[in-house]
């Protein structure tokens, strides 16, 4: 079976959208690990500022309740 020259170019010209969707790809799955590692930054920052909060709220409390008390 023989491939035509215009069978065989349409062939290439599929290969190479193919490598050219591929590269695409690559790039936008870089940028989203790259996202995805700065988010998981900023939620980690955001945890820690949380719990600072609810420390400082808890120690408010008691201090009012031993405000309170005496």
């Amino acid at each position: 079976m023989k491939i035509s020259e215009e069978e065989f170019k349409r062939l290439e010209i599929r290969i190479n959208e193919l490598i050219q969707t591929c590269e695409q790809l690559k790039e936008e799955n870089r940028l989203l690990k790259a996202q995805q590692q700065s988010y998981s930054s900023e939620r980690a920052k955001l945890l820690d500022k949380q719990e600072e909060a609810r420390t400082r709220v808890e120690s408010m409390i008691n201090r009012l309740k031993a405000l309170e008390a005496s």
